[in-house]
């Protein structure tokens, strides 16, 4: 994406009611997926004071946002209309949680219909007017 920095956005959208380990899992998976898609979100590796090299983290603020998964589940579909076709979007469900290897989660999504499937948490990325929108009525998870 080819917007300033404070046109853009990335939040997660995490199920609050999940066990802490599944959260911070799901939370970690989306921000991987969101790091490596998109382009620019990782800045360079800094020096401190004494010389020693940092990788380079994200460049903008994410906030983890709280939500319900009949929430999540009523936003996918919003998502899915036209008006936010432009948002790099990223889902993570019981079908993803359920797995212990890669293989293993394409070979189980394949059996899944959509009524199957429960997520637990998105990612956006991309305008921050539309993800407001989406989004403006969450509180930050704490």
């Amino acid at each position: 994406m080819s917007q300033q920095s404070n046109e853009i956005k990335c939040v997660l959208l995490i199920d609050s009611e999940l066990p802490l380990g599944y959260l911070a899992n799901t939370a970690a998976v989306l921000a991987l997926t969101i790091g490596k898609r998109a382009e620019g979100i990782i800045g360079p590796d800094v020096v401190d004071g004494s010389g020693q090299i940092h990788t380079g983290i994200t460049t903008i603020p994410l906030p983890i946002l709280k939500t319900t998964r009949e929430d999540l589940q009523a936003l996918k579909q919003k998502i899915s209309s036209e008006a936010f076709q432009d948002l790099l979007v990223v889902y993570f469900s019981n079908a993803a949680q359920t797995t212990n290897n890669y293989e293993e989660y394409i070979q189980k999504i394949a059996t899944y219909t959509r009524e199957d499937l429960h997520y637990l948490g998105i990612a956006l990325y991309g305008d921050r007017k539309k993800i407001n929108k989406l989004t403006g009525n969450l509180s930050l998870l704490r």
